[in-house]
């Protein structure tokens, strides 16, 4: 058994995902840097320190997630924690489109269903091909936890509201997939409720992160706070629960 916990963090060369890896490190665990290039994950880990190892991993790609579970059963026998911060906002915004303007190219009417499916498999199915394949190990710790970054985007009760402040902008590409990714936490958090691992969404709020073009309001140390914490909870924690470090408990 090791003697520090194990976590993983999808995502986590850039941005919150960056972020999140190093309070993790603060906080006295092995952190595994997830990151779709060896080589910017190698470099993010150098820079947090010698707890964080970088881990290449796209969670697009089978078998690069099948390699990375592997890497961790090997070296590490289990993983106490499972941070999916991996997700991408779209793939053919143009370079000072705003996000507004964007959005008026998204709607159901007019969307790309190839930018919804592309977006979808990192935001959606990206999510739960780990989920599974992380699980073995999961279960393999005590009081193991799972943290999957949505956002309050996805939120339905909050975008049905006619004056929602993100309302306007709400579709089927990135907002629909964090509804989605909610969907997906509630179902995980309800099959491993029996065996004491929770799972959790949490939203960073509005970031400023390569994500939206640097546009969001938030520092990156404000976006990885909440997920912190709920990843750092004891096991007699809540499951199943959607929060933001400021708004506490956001509605599904």
């Amino acid at each position: 058994m090791q003697d520090k916990r194990i976590a993983l963090v999808t995502g986590a060369n850039q941005g919150i995902g960056l972020q999140i890896a190093k309070d993790l490190v603060s906080h006295g665990l092995t952190v595994l840097v997830g990151s779709r290039n060896l080589a910017r994950g190698e470099a993010a880990a150098e820079e947090i320190g010698p707890d964080a190892r970088a881990l290449q991993l796209d969670v697009t790609d089978r078998a690069s997630i099948a390699d990375a579970a592997e890497r961790i059963r090997s070296e590490f026998g289990q993983l106490d924690i499972l941070i999916q911060n991996a997700a991408i906002s779209n793939t053919n915004r143009k370079p000072g489109q705003s996000v507004e303007d964007y959005a008026k190219t998204t709607r159901a009417s007019n969307v790309s269903l190839d930018e919804m499916r592309a977006v979808w498999e990192t935001n959606v199915f990206g999510v739960l091909a780990v989920y599974q394949a992380m699980l073995p190990l999961l279960r393999k710790a005590p009081a193991a936890r799972i943290v999957n970054v949505s956002s309050g985007a996805g939120s339905l009760t909050m975008n049905a509201a006619p004056d929602a402040p993100y309302r306007s902008i709400f579709g089927p590409v990135y907002p629909a997939s964090k509804t989605a990714l909610n969907a997906l936490t509630l179902a995980m958090a309800i099959e491993l409720e029996p065996e004491g691992i929770a799972v959790n969404a949490v939203s960073p709020g509005f970031t400023k992160t390569n994500l939206n073009g640097f546009a969001g309001t938030d520092s990156v140390e404000e976006g990885a706070r909440e997920a912190v914490r709920v990843a750092l909870l004891d096991a007699e924690s809540p499951t199943g629960t959607f929060t933001h470090a400021t708004l506490g408990t956001i509605p599904w």
